[in-house]
């Protein structure tokens, strides 16, 4: 019990540095009145497209728990036999789903008031040098990070304390992961439409600058920034960190020696008893995860730059923090293992899951920050035009996830070796568990954009521009970084929920000789192309028509460019949400009824199948379109900073439209599909006795 108190002291300890270091957040200068209007106007939007989202998303949440209910906990169908745990005769699943929903919701939102909040704070310390604006975008990145981790942590150890048993655990992950995938599709529905109409009509055909308050999509793009890149991600990575946790306790059982369900190189003694919810295989990634929150908020002590810090620099004072969080998370598993007495090749699978990470992090930095070569000869593309930019960026898209999935096959095979399936799930603890300071670094990215923004609508010195442009920048390649952590996570957190499919429906292996499994493999390997489709043509659809009623706007209101007349933001933002929320449904609803129609028409054999498909897929498109469009941004940012012309130099206009292409790959589609991965294999597990 002992663990139990010590995750639950860890995610309280988390939520209160939170809320103190919101508190100081909030009493730091919000700037002028002009500043303070702009952040008005950008809470505000924020505040009701999530309400109408989280409205609708409450009514899909009602009707997935009383299926649950009917067909999972009271077994309608007689398919799942008897319970194990504690309190048995309630609706366990459904019960946990809701808390993982609401849970999500939350993590999302709090991150959403905090971040619009924090922009014009930043703005504001801008004006007095770049390391105060660092330290206040930061710190709103990091009350999201803890935010994530604290309430996840809370919320899965209770549940396991009051039903001691894994399954219920499985409703709160399919919780979490149903609103993700809503929040991250339909807040970058949201942000890329609104970012797409206003580059296009206000960069390209009009020729004012970003942010210009002329343009009447402008503050629906820094609505869009929180809601999509704040909200969404917060939920994004909520449903990963929880998702981690659930599929390590429920291969605890695969790990001990000698049970009925042991595998290859199970680690823990002989005897243990799996039926005992206090075993060690089920307490371990609790534990790692509580040591990794108290980690974080250490490592965002860490974060500090000068005021003449380069783009190098910069990533090296993110690093610190990150680097330091890590350490300290293997110095403590280290000591744990020790003194549980539990074999130390466990530490190796952590320490294998945490390098595996900062690999593939420091390869997307490689990949898209512009400091180094692939985003500046990108860059250079653009003098002969917006055409070989593409064909660059998806050239460079492409190559760039080769690194990635080697590092992630490598881990996979490691960590079996080390401690069988169980490792490689416990790679994906050992991964996320400093999530609070890796999320810090990403969330951070979207406050210093909105920090430009209204430092460019208010008018204030070019320098403070600079210095948020310069955070905005490194946003982008930290934001990248952030991706493929989730992306690297979530295909190990999916080969695990993989394995528990299997178990729960009793097949021991999937043949590719055999017909069902040969279809579902090639359905799976469809699914991630047809979802992102789908999210990309929403985004197109969405941004038609805030092109065309910016277009409107100029051409029936031609005093907005003099200033005689105010732009119509208010109807930007409207279009942007009706969009979103629309087309967010298909996408949502083919990601939970896939599983559901492969495994009740091809049965259980083809649905592990659409499984491994889409795990094979999903991961490398998901990689392909995250760095594709963070090197697009960042190659329009570099021509920006003066290279190659400058802006308002054709290659500048170039660029423009390899980051108009790159904005759905990297805020839309790219992020969602590690959720569609996660989501269809969790949707398996808690269904998967209805398929046999």
């Amino acid at each position: 019990m002992e663990i139990f108190y010590f995750a639950l002291a860890a995610g309280v300890i988390g939520l209160a540095f939170a809320i103190l270091t919101t508190k100081q957040l909030l009493a730091e200068d919000e700037g002028n009145d002009a500043m303070r209007s702009i952040g008005v106007s950008i809470q505000e939007g924020a505040a009701a497209f999530l309400k109408r989202e989280y409205t609708f998303l409450a009514g899909f949440v009602a009707v997935v728990a009383v299926i649950l209910a009917i067909f999972v906990d009271f077994d309608a169908l007689d398919k799942f036999g008897e319970s194990d745990g504690k309190l048995t005769g309630l609706p366990r699943t459904a019960i946990s789903y809701i808390i993982g929903a609401i849970a999500s919701a939350t993590s999302g939102y709090i991150g959403m008031y905090v971040a619009v909040r924090a922009n014009v704070r930043t703005a504001a310390k801008a004006r007095i040098g770049l390391n105060p604006a660092l330290r206040v975008a930061f710190s709103s990145g990091a009350v999201m990070g803890v935010t994530v981790t604290g309430l996840s942590l809370v919320c899965i150890t209770l549940i396991y304390m009051v039903f001691q048993n894994v399954m219920p655990l499985t409703g709160f992950a399919f919780g979490a992961s149903s609103i993700a995938l809503f929040a991250r599709v339909g807040g970058g529905i949201f942000t890329k439409a609104a970012d797409v109409g206003a580059d296009l009509v206000g960069k390209i055909e009009v020729g004012i600058p970003e942010d210009d308050p002329r343009n009447p999509a402008t503050i629906a793009d820094n609505v869009g920034d929180n809601v999509g890149d704040v909200a969404g991600m917060g939920a994004d990575l909520f449903e990963s960190y929880s998702g981690s946790i659930v599929a390590t306790i429920a291969l605890g059982a695969t790990a001990v020696i000698g049970s009925q369900r042991e595998t290859e190189n199970a680690l823990f003694a002989a005897g243990t008893n799996t039926g005992d919810y206090l075993a060690d295989p089920y307490l371990l990634p609790i534990l790692v995860m509580g040591m990794g929150i108290i980690a974080s908020i250490i490592g965002t002590f860490l974060v500090r730059t000068s005021e003449d810090a380069d783009m190098g620099r910069l990533l090296w004072a993110l690093r610190t923090g990150i680097f330091g969080a890590s350490g300290l998370v293997l110095a403590g598993s280290a000591i744990a293992i020790v003194m549980m007495d539990l074999d130390f090749r466990l530490f190796g699978a952590i320490l294998v899951g945490l390098v595996a990470g900062q690999v593939i992090g420091t390869v997307t930095e490689y990949y898209t920050a512009y400091e180094f070569s692939p985003t500046q000869k990108l860059a250079a593309q653009a003098e002969t035009g917006a055409g070989t930019l593409i064909i660059g960026g998806l050239s460079l898209g492409m190559l760039s996830t080769a690194v990635p999935l080697l590092t992630i096959v490598a881990a996979i095979w490691a960590t079996f070796e080390l401690a069988g399936l169980y490792g490689i799930a416990l790679a994906a603890v050992g991964m996320l568990a400093p999530l609070g300071i890796t999320l810090a670094t990403d969330a951070y990215g979207p406050v210093a954009d909105n920090a430009g923004g209204i430092a460019e609508q208010a008018g204030l010195d070019p320098e403070v521009r600079e210095r948020t442009d310069a955070l905005d920048s490194l946003g982008n390649t930290t934001a990248a970084t952030g991706k493929g952590f989730a992306i690297g996570s979530a295909v190990l957190t999916s080969l695990a929920l993989l394995v528990t499919y299997s178990q729960v429906v009793g097949i021991s292996s999937f043949d590719l000789l055999e017909v069902p499994v040969l279809l579902g493999l090639l359905l799976g390997g469809l699914m991630p192309f047809v979802f992102g489709a789908l999210t990309m043509g929403a985004v197109g659809r969405a941004a038609t028509a805030m092109v065309n009623e910016v277009r409107r706007q100029f051409r029936e209101h031609p005093g907005i460019m003099d200033g005689t007349e105010e732009p119509d933001h208010t109807q930007a933002i409207s279009i942007a949400t009706d969009g979103a929320l629309k087309e967010m449904l298909l996408p949502g609803a083919i990601a939970i009824l896939a599983p559901i129609v492969v495994g009740t028409l091809l049965g259980a054999h083809a649905l592990g199948g659409l499984l491994a498909g889409s795990i094979t897929s999903g991961a490398v498109l998901a990689l392909m379109m995250a760095n594709a469009g963070g090197a697009w941004d960042n190659a329009k940012k570099y021509i920006e900073s003066g290279q190659h012309g400058g802006k308002g130099s054709d290659a500048h206009f170039a660029a423009v439209v390899g980051d108009t292409v790159g904005d759905p790959f990297k805020d839309t589609s790219g992020p969602s599909l590690n959720i569609l991965l996660k989501l269809m294999s969790i949707v398996s597990v808690v269904f998967g006795p209805l398929f046999l």
